[in-house]
């Protein structure tokens, strides 16, 4: 393994208009595609999955365990307040989480710190290692760790760009999407499955739909921002 060059962490990168727009059109078939969006949408439900975890030890809240599943649904569990502002910020963090950490990215795109972007991306991945409660989440964590790290250690400043870009944009543009799935799954009745929606309007007065539109609102003012600065 090569020796970690900490002076990587401030290498500064200018990448051209053209790689910028070229991870944003390659991200945006990863999300718009169907086919690739099956599989693509695991690494948003980590970050979702990742945005409750944080929110519940931010607000002291004990996890106890995080599930990945097939069908790109997730689940945190933690144990505190059943109801609250705690609860509620928990319970909100998840859709909004992609959006958040893509703004980052973006910020430290922008502050040339690549390297920073990637390495701070594998500890929350590592520290989501810890509390994984099945085989499909551990593998899907080791093998999407497996590959920033590839990228981290291996890729040349150029490649890093590219794959940092490629990410910004693709959480961005990919927190986007579950907004609409959560309202679909919403309107045709979800086979009982609650919603993050649906558990907001318990612990708030607050309808369903309005919690849909406010994480509509927030992603796609992101997804706007983001764009505008990584495109400027």
């Amino acid at each position: 393994m090569p020796e970690l060059d900490w002076d990587s962490l401030t290498t500064r990168v200018d990448p051209p208009a053209s790689l910028v727009l070229l991870t944003g059109g390659l991200a945006l078939a990863l999300v718009a595609v169907d086919a690739v969006w099956r599989w693509s949408r695991n690494v948003v439900t980590i970050v979702h999955e990742a945005g409750h975890a944080v929110a519940a030890l931010l607000t002291g809240r004990r996890l106890t365990g995080i599930r990945l599943h097939h069908d790109t649904s997730g689940l945190t569990l933690s144990v505190g307040k059943p109801r609250g502002p705690g609860m509620v910020l928990t319970m909100a963090a998840g859709y909004v989480a992609p959006s958040v950490v893509g703004l980052a990215g973006v910020v430290l795109l922008a502050f040339d710190q690549v390297t920073l972007m990637l390495w701070g991306a594998t500890g929350v991945l590592l520290g989501m290692l810890t509390l994984i409660r099945n085989f499909y989440g551990a593998l899907l964590l080791v093998a999407t760790g497996g590959a920033v790290v590839a990228v981290s250690l291996y890729a040349d400043a150029d490649t890093q760009a590219a794959f940092g870009y490629a990410v910004a944009w693709f959480l961005l543009l990919g927190a986007v999407r579950p907004v609409g799935e959560l309202q679909r799954q919403r309107r045709q009745g979800g086979g009982g499955v609650v919603t993050d929606a649906d558990q907001l309007a318990r612990l708030t007065r607050l309808p369903g739909t309005v919690w849909v539109g406010i994480f509509g609102v927030i992603t796609l003012g992101a997804l706007v921002a983001g764009g505008w600065l990584l495109i400027v």
